[in-house]
């Protein structure tokens, strides 16, 4: 299971950050699970005024995190899933996804939440999506993580890491 060994760290009080999350629109089952993740989340950590957008596929996640890292949201939690097929598109779509949302989050100082599933089949990105019944909760931890590195960025920025 890809969840042995994560962090415990618990939600922080993220009320005055500006997020946003931006959620991909292919698989909808999954893509209600990983939202709902993300929600709980932004929920459990005090966010007071989230904004979601939804883009076509996974290859539009880099672009909208940029935008929205440009226009101030000190967190950006990217949400997407491709499912491996007969051809390489799986390849080009996880790889430029992937190296996007990277660069965006050096290239802005956004904190950038990885919430990307990269799945061989539909019942593996269900099992991560934190639906019922699921081992994962993907959005959640995409969330969380997001949340902690944009904490800790803030603090770094104003003279002190602890």
């Amino acid at each position: 299971m890809s969840g042995e060994g994560s962090p415990d760290a618990g939600p922080i009080d993220c009320h005055d950050l500006r997020v946003a999350v931006v959620a991909a629109s292919w698989h909808e089952p999954v893509m209600d699970g990983l939202i709902a993740g993300a929600q709980r989340a932004l929920a459990d950590y005090q966010v007071e005024a989230p904004t979601t957008v939804r883009v076509p596929g996974s290859f539009e996640l880099p672009v909208v995190a940029a935008a929205l890292a440009e226009k101030g949201y000190e967190a950006v939690v990217a949400l997407g899933v491709v499912i491996r097929g007969g051809t390489p598109h799986f390849e080009y779509v996880c790889s430029a996804a992937t190296d996007g949302l990277n660069r965006v989050s050096l290239d802005t100082g956004a904190a950038v939440g990885f919430g990307l599933l990269t799945c061989d089949t539909e019942e593996q990105a269900l099992d991560r999506a934190g639906l019922d019944g699921s081992s994962e909760d993907k959005g959640y931890e995409a969330t969380s993580a997001a949340l902690h590195t944009a904490s800790l960025l803030r603090r770094i920025r104003r003279g002190y890491a602890t």
